[in-house]
């Protein structure tokens, strides 16, 4: 693709390009908002005199949102300037933002939400477009140790940010404060990001959209029914008429690579490479997803712990994962991807198989050396998943690879979700009807729930093993 119009000296190639880090900070801040509501369920309830169930949307929607949208940003971004791209994606969640913070219903606010998250969907596409676009390949490594601190290490620490803002006040706060930050960088973003690329013209294949919105969107809605009374039979249905509707999605995609555009080019998938980085970042996603909804549940319901607490307990995890972003960039782009990914690998599922220890007695030295471990080896697999994953595809693919990326985060953020809690919540019911106090039936549902996410931890190391050091030439 084009070069950069921002043009910069030879010697200073390795830094970071300025467009970059705007879109890494743009990204950071948008999606922290992902998982920022967590902590503030009890104080909507209070607020707007809702139920849990009926509150919980403010983090479903969000996450339906993303999977019905990603999907077009492959076609968008091709089609639009990146300053346009930026402008469209921080409008979008600005406004969604501001919408959130004054709403005076429940409905408004999630109206709020589905914004947000409709402008959330197009940054980190456009974030790892433009990095695979202006970074040579031997630099790859380092810069994208610094993404993993927007695409991962945001939602991680979205539970902690919230506890620490809840203690000043109402859940409004949440939006009051990102409001601002994210006005600030939008309009140095708007000053200094520059052009990557050239836009393509094309239309859009509008039953390609329909049908992933309601595929995408389908399964990730079922998926986090699962954790609600009564209503599993009801998200299998919902499941399964959308992956129905993912597989026409598919078959008209094929067709459209045929005889048009397609509105997601599945010829990322014949990269062997690519989609074996793909399957490593979703199970790793769905392990650290699922770690966030099951050790909240832990430390508040079972251990008394306040959010704020549950909050700063985790937080040096996030902490230390987004750190170590850069050196696990440098030290795969001289060493590889093996010895950082399996190394990371087999640590995760040490860490969740030291969680199927917990009690109501663990010190909590244990849990923060357990969720510290298992952050850490978050950073050292997907900073070098993302790099050889993208690095497998031709430039032309780059934006459909990294709309698949994202797609797939949201759906193993919610099949990880619902996995977790169904788990949990089936075996202490179990326990309960046969006699079991009510605590330590949770505690075997919770010990249970992560054996699972052990299990699927093991095939992560599996899949680890098989990916090449670097990307073979065949492939580049």
């Amino acid at each position: 693709m084009s070069t950069l119009i921002q043009n910069r000296p030879a010697a200073r190639a390795a830094r970071t390009p300025m467009v970059v880090r705007l879109l890494v900070l743009a990204t950071f801040v948008v999606i922290l908002n992902e998982t920022i509501m967590i902590n503030a369920i009890p104080r909507l309830m209070d607020s707007l005199h809702i139920t849990e169930q009926s509150a919980q949307w403010v983090s479903t929607a969000f996450m339906l949102t993303m999977a019905a949208v990603i999907p077009v940003t492959g076609w968008f971004l091709q089609r639009v300037t990146t300053r346009a791209a930026f402008a469209t994606a921080m409008g979008v969640f600005l406004a969604g933002t501001a919408l959130a913070a004054v709403a005076p219903s429940f409905e408004m606010l999630l109206i709020g939400r589905i914004v947000q998250a409709s402008g959330t969907a197009v940054m980190m596409p456009l974030l790892m477009t433009t990095l695979m676009t202006v970074v040579p390949e031997s630099d790859r490594g380092r810069v994208m140790g610094t993404v993993t601190l927007a695409m991962s290490v945001a939602p991680a620490l979205g539970p902690a940010v919230s506890g620490l803002i809840l203690q000043a006040g109402s859940w409004r706060l949440l939006f009051v404060v990102v409001l601002p930050i994210a006005g600030v960088v939008t309009l140095v973003g708007l000053r200094l990001v520059r052009n990557v690329g050239e836009p393509r013209v094309g239309t859009i294949d509008w039953p390609s959209v329909t049908l992933a919105a309601l595929g995408f969107g389908g399964v990730v809605y079922g998926l986090s029914m699962f954790g609600g009374s009564g209503e599993i039979g009801l998200g299998i249905g919902i499941v399964a008429g959308g992956l129905l509707a993912i597989v026409v999605f598919v078959f008209r995609q094929f067709r459209l690579q045929r005889t048009g555009t397609p509105l997601l080019d599945l010829r990322t998938l014949r990269h062997r490479t690519y989609v074996l980085s793909l399957a490593a970042m979703s199970i790793g996603f769905l392990a650290m997803l699922g770690s966030m909804i099951l050790l909240p549940l832990y430390l508040q319901h079972l251990r008394g712990l306040s959010p704020l607490q549950t909050g700063l307990l985790v937080m040096p995890g996030g902490l230390a994962m987004g750190l170590l972003g850069p050196s696990v960039g440098k030290a795969f782009d001289r060493f590889g991807s093996r010895p950082l990914v399996l190394p990371g690998s087999i640590g995760i599922a040490l860490a969740l198989a030291g969680f199927t220890q917990v009690s109501t007695t663990m010190p909590y030295w244990q849990v923060l050396a357990l969720h510290t471990l298992l952050m850490v080896s978050l950073a050292a697999a997907f900073t070098p998943l993302f790099t050889l994953g993208m690095g497998a595809l031709p430039p032309h693919l780059y934006s459909h690879g990294s709309s698949i990326l994202g797609t797939l985060q949201q759906v193993a953020a919610a099949f990880g979700t619902a996995l977790v809690v169904t788990v949990m919540s089936a075996r202490a019911s179990h326990l309960l009807a046969g006699g079991v106090a009510a605590v330590p039936a949770q505690v075997s549902g919770i010990k249970l729930a992560f054996a699972v996410a052990t299990a699927l931890a093991l095939v992560m190391i599996f899949v680890a093993a098989k990916l090449p050091r670097r990307v073979p030439p065949a492939e580049s």
